[in-house]
């Protein structure tokens, strides 16, 4: 999994050292230092770029049939980041994956400008489901960072189950809730896609495709939800039911 979507525009960061000691800085340079990081921390936060308080893992499966999915995702992304300002602020990432053996990630963004310029330039491949390897990049994620929630929008399941449920249970020991939204019925992938959600204290919805109005709600609870802290009391009745574990939390 890499860490950027594939858009040819890789960066590397590199550090680099020095043997000379570090000039002693006066008073007045500490000042106006600290006046400059008060104005840049004030401009980010008129642009909503200000620290966020939650961190959401927003992942799709970009499968040729998920195309009207994927669209419509990308047109809804943005109210997510919006309705998280209400409560904090929201650092999001997108992962995806689509073809053969394609699994991607960004990088973590504040910005809905940044999550609609990725999803624009891509399109669905047809390949196999690798839910697996999104719970697992949940996992390694989840281990560098606190990560209040995680969101997965797919319609089916091609995987081992014992092996999808058994990596469920690995993301459930990190404290992450996934909330699991399924376009269409198939019966199959509804079993294993509620077991994810209720092993991670998150929570299971189906929508179709042309419930717009539901797919953003849902989304928009979602990112308020990781935004406050994992206040439930944001979430629709339909999920708060479905977590009694978190009913503890703020």
């Amino acid at each position: 999994m890499t860490d950027k979507p594939k858009d040819g525009k890789m960066s590397q960061i590199s550090l680099k050292g020095s043997s000379e000691a570090a000039p002693r800085s006066s008073a007045g340079d500490v000042a106006a230092f600290v006046a400059k990081t008060k104005l840049v921390r004030k401009a980010q936060q008129s642009e909503g770029r200000g620290l966020p308080t939650g961190r959401l893992i927003f992942a799709l499966d970009a499968t040729m049939s998920r195309q009207p999915t994927w669209d419509l995702a990308c047109s809804l992304q943005s109210d997510m980041f919006v309705e998280a300002q209400v409560h904090g602020g929201l650092a999001a990432q997108l992962v995806y994956f689509r073809g053969v053996g394609e699994c991607c990630a960004s990088r973590w963004t504040n910005k809905a400008k940044d999550m609609t310029g990725w999803m624009e330039r891509f399109e669905c491949r047809a390949g196999r489901t690798q839910l697996g390897r999104i719970l697992q990049h949940i996992q390694n994620e989840s281990a560098k960072h606190g990560i209040q929630a995680a969101v997965y929008v797919g319609d089916c399941l091609e995987e081992d189950p014992d092996h999808i449920v058994g990596m469920a249970g690995e993301v459930a020991l990190r404290g992450v809730p996934v909330f699991v939204f399924q376009e269409g019925s198939d019966p199959f992938a509804e079993t294993i896609f509620r077991d994810i959600a209720r092993m991670t204290g998150g929570a299971y919805a189906k929508f179709d495709a042309g419930a717009r109005e539901r797919l953003a709600a849902y989304l928009r609870a979602v990112a308020a939800f990781a935004a406050s802290g994992q206040d439930q009391t944001y979430l629709p009745k339909d999920l708060q039911s479905q977590i009694p574990r978190l009913s503890g939390r703020k």
